[in-house]
């Protein structure tokens, strides 16, 4: 199967798909607890197409056995670039989307802006300071399999919000395998959220650390998430990182 294939029906569904969502609710629900729910961002048919990949060594750069580094129970495989044609072009149409997000974020915060306009430019930045390497993720978990808190922060230059997309239908391919986000408040109680991504949807939620209110103005709040233990059959899910790992 070649990547031109996938998705061949349409010149660019995905763009479309990812304008038709409600980003003001998205903002809205991000902001508030660090991850949303977004829409359908792949058909059926796209999903389980790009899950067919998983078996063909020749679309990856490396595969990661989680256990073996005690980042939990399963594996991934990172896509070597060019990326499929939906994995590429879902990356391009989110950005942009994803953007205003991330320049309020650090704007509160106090931090400096780093990110361009388009996507591009900023991977380019990355190249340019050692961050190379290729980030998209294609995971597969079955029966007893987790993936433990974690951030994925692959150097110094961060994008502070990426995706996933669930490849595999809830309650017919797997149960369990709920999407785990675990925020540190600033001196409280940390807080957890767990979302069972629909099939195809996708969910929007903090990389690193995001802006709380507190009694001095706005803090960081480092956020770390995971996957709860898949209970039963095979979880597929696709991981869109916006910054490149040195």
């Amino acid at each position: 199967m070649s990547s031109i294939a996938l998705g061949a029906e349409s010149a660019n569904p995905w763009q479309h798909r990812v304008d038709a969502a409600d980003w003001e609710a998205i903002t809205a629900e991000v902001n508030s607890v660090g991850g949303a729910l977004l829409p359908p961002l792949l058909s059926a048919s796209e999903a389980q197409q790009i899950r067919a990949l998983y078996v063909d060594a020749g679309y990856f750069r490396s595969t990661i056995n989680m256990a073996r580094h005690r980042f939990g129970e399963g594996e991934y495989r990172y896509f070597k670039t060019p990326y499929p044609q939906p994995v590429e072009r879902l990356k391009q149409a989110l950005y942009p989307r994803l953007l205003p997000i991330a320049r309020d974020w650090w704007g509160k915060l106090g931090r400096p802006v780093p990110w361009p306009d388009a996507l591009d430019e900023w991977l380019r930045m990355c190249h340019e300071a050692g961050q190379s390497r290729s980030t998209a993720i294609l995971l597969r978990y079955g029966a007893g399999d987790w993936n433990a808190l974690h951030r994925d922060l692959y150097g110094d230059l961060v994008f502070p919000l990426q995706v996933v997309i669930n490849l595999s239908e809830p309650g017919i391919d797997h149960t369990g395998g709920e999407f785990l986000l675990m925020e540190q408040r600033p001196r409280a109680q940390s807080r957890g959220t767990a979302t069972l991504v629909p099939h195809c949807c996708g969910y929007l939620f903090t990389t690193s650390d995001r802006p709380v209110r507190s009694a001095r103005g706005w803090s960081a709040a480092p956020v770390r998430h995971g996957v709860s233990v898949i209970r039963s059959g095979q979880r597929h899910t696709l991981g869109l990182v916006f910054h490149d790992a040195a």
